[in-house]
C-alpha cells in the first residue's frame, strides 16, 4: 500500500514566489478555467448543428463531448502529480499550447471521427492544465479561510464560462457555423499563455518520485470501456457482442489497476493514504455525483431544448442562462460562507435546492412554456453555486498542503469522471430526440434519478464534510 505523503522523501518545499501579486495570480489562473468551462457549455449549444453538419446520431454526440471529458479524467491524477514534481507553471503553459492546437483541430475537422480525436487533444490540454490553476492558488493563499475565498472567486470568475457559454455558442453558431465554437478558443489560449508567462513564477513541491504511467494507461482503459458500454449498450442494447465485451474489459482493467496501484506504493496515482480520510473520500463521492447530475442533464437538456422544443441554438442558449447565470454569482457567495462556517451546510444545502431544481423538470413536455423550466433552472443554478466551492474547499483542506495538486486532481478527476459517465447514461436513456414520446420519458427519468442522487449526496454531505475549515497539516 502507498504510505502517507509524509513518508515521500522530499527536499525542502519550494515557494510559490510570484512576479505578480496573490490577486493577480488568481485572476490569471481563472482565466485559465475560464477556458475549460467554456468548452463545455458551447458544445453543448451546437450538438444539434454539428450531429446535421457531420452526418451523427445521437452516439457520436456523447463521443464529441466524452472524447474530452474521458482525456481530462484521465489525465487529471497525473497532472497534477506531474505539477507537484516538476513544476505547475510548466504544466499549466503545456496545458495551454495542447489546448489550443486541439481548439483548432476541432475546428477545422472534416469529420465525427476527426472531431472526436481533436477533442481528446483538447481533454488533454484541459487535463495538463486545470489541476495546475488550482494548485498555484492554493499555495499563493496558504491560510485556511483566505484560501476559501479565493477558491470562491476562482468558481465564480471560471463560472462565467458557463452562461457566456451558450450566448457565445449560439450567436457563433448562428452567425458562422458550429465550428467558429472551437476557433474562439485560439485567441483566448494566446492571452492566457502571455499574462501566465509574464506574471507567475514557477512552482512545485521538491518531492522525489514517479508519475504513474501503469497507472495512467490502466485507468484510462477503464474509463474508455465502462463509458463505450453505456453509449453502446443505448445504441444496440445491453445485451449485444460489443457492450459484453466492453464490461469484461473494464472489470479486468479494474482489477489490474488495484494491483497495480498497490504495487507501486508511494509513486501509486492514487496514494489510498489519502482515500482513508474520510473528508477527502466524501468531498470527491460529492463533486462526482454533483457533475455525473448535471452534465448528464445538461447534454439531454440541449437536446430537449433545440430537437423537441424546436428553438435556435442562440435562443436555447439564451434559455439556459438562468440556470448558469446564479452559478456565476452564487459561486463567490458560497466560498465567503464556506470559509466562515466550513464545507458542510453549504454543500447540503446547495444539494437539496439542486434536487428540488432538478425535480421540478418532470413537469417539462414538448410544448410547455418557458415559465415552466424557468424556476427549475434557477434553483439547479443556486444550489451548484453554493455547492462548488464547498466541496473543492473541502478536498483541498483534507490533505497536506505539499499534496496540493494532487488534491485538486482527484477532486476534478472525479468530476470529470462522473460526468462523463452521466452523458453516457443520460443519451442512453433517452434514446434519439426523433421519437419524441420515448426521448420526454428518458429526459423525466433522468431528471428524478438525478435529483435523488443529490439528495443521498446531501445526507453523505452532513455526515461526513467538515463543519469548519481546519488548518491543514502541511
Amino acid at each position: 500500500m502507498a504510505g502517507t505523503s509524509e513518508a515521500v522523501p522530499r527536499r525542502a518545499v519550494h515557494s510559490t514566489g510570484q512576479r505578480g501579486s496573490p490577486r493577480a495570480v488568481l485572476v490569471v489562473m481563472c482565466a485559465g478555467y475560464f477556458l475549460v468551462l467554456l468548452d463545455v457549455t458551447i458544445v453543448n449549444v451546437a450538438l444539434p448543428q454539428i450531429g446535421s453538419g457531420l452526418g451523427t446520431d445521437v452516439g457520436g454526440l456523447q463521443w464529441v463531448v466524452d472524447g474530452y471529458a474521458l482525456a481530462l479524467a484521465a489525465l487529471m491524477l497525473t497532472s497534477g502529480t506531474a505539477g507537484d514534481l516538476y513544476g505547475h507553471k510548466r504544466v499549466v503553459l503545456s496545458g495551454l499550447v495542447v489546448f489550443g492546437a486541439g481548439s483548432l483541430a476541432c475546428g477545422l475537422a472534416p469529420g465525427v471521427g476527426a472531431l472526436v480525436a481533436a477533442r481528446v487533444v483538447q481533454g488533454i490540454g484541459a487535463a495538463l492544465l486545470l489541476p495546475g490553476t488550482l494548485a498555484l492558488i492554493g499555495r499563493a493563499f496558504p491560510d485556511g479561510a483566505g484560501q476559501a475565498r479565493a477558491i470562491g472567486i476562482w468558481a465564480g470568475i471560471g463560472s462565467l464560462a458557463l452562461p457566456a457559454g451558450p450566448l457565445l455558442g449560439g450567436a457563433l453558431t448562428e452567425a458562422f457555423g458550429w465550428r467558429a465554437i472551437f476557433l474562439l478558443n485560439v485567441p483566448i489560449v494566446c492571452a492566457a499563455l502571455v499574462c501566465t508567462a509574464g506574471l507567475v513564477r514557477e512552482s512545485r513541491e521538491a518531492r522525489t518520485g514517479r508519475l504513474d504511467l501503469p497507472g495512467l494507461l490502466l485507468g484510462s482503459l477503464l474509463l474508455l470501456t465502462t463509458t463505450y458500454a453505456f453509449i453502446e449498450g443505448g445504441r444496440t442494447g445491453p445485451g449485444s457482442p460489443a457492450v459484453l465485451t466492453a464490461v469484461v474489459l473494464a472489470v479486468l482493467a479494474l482489477s489490474a489497476l488495484v494491483v497495480a496501484e498497490l504495487r507501486r506504493g508511494d509513486d501509486a496515482m492514487l496514494p489510498p493514504a489519502l482515500l482513508r480520510r474520510p473528508a477527502f473520500g466524501a468531498a470527491n463521492v460529492v463533486a462526482g455525483i454533483m457533475n455525473l447530475g448535471t452534465l448528464g442533464m445538461l447534454f439531454v437538456l440541449m437536446l430537449f431544448l433545440q430537437s423537441v422544443q424546436h428553438r435556435s441554438s442562440l435562443l436555447a442558449g439564451l434559455a439556459v442562462v438562468p440556470l448558469f447565470a446564479p452559478l456565476a454569482v452564487m459561486a463567490p457567495f458560497g466560498g465567503r460562507i464556506t470559509s466562515r462556517v466550513g464545507s458542510r451546510l453549504p454543500a447540503a444545502a446547495g444539494l437539496v435546492l439542486a434536487a428540488i431544481g432538478l425535480a421540478l423538470l418532470l413537469r417539462a413536455a414538448p410544448h410547455c412554456g418557458y415559465p415552466v423550466l424557468l424556476p427549475a433552472f434557477l434553483l439547479w443554478g443556486i444550489g451548484l453555486g453554493l455547492l462548488t466551492p464547498a466541496v473543492v474547499a473541502a478536498a483541498i483542506a483534507a490533505v497536506p498542503g505539499e499534496r496540493s495538486g494532487l488534491a485538486s486532481a482527484v477532486n476534478n478527476t472525479a468530476r470529470q469522471t462522473s460526468g462523463a459517465i452521466g452523458i453516457a447514461v443520460a443519451g442512453a436513456v433517452t434514446g434519439p430526440p426523433g421519437d419524441t414520446a420515448r426521448f420526454v420519458r428518458g429526459f423525466h427519468t433522468v431528471a428524478l434519478g438525478s435529483a435523488c442522487l443529490y439528495l443521498a449526496a446531501a445526507a453523505l454531505a452532513l455526515t461526513l464534510l467538515p463543519g469548519a475549515l481546519l488548518p491543514r497539516d502541511d
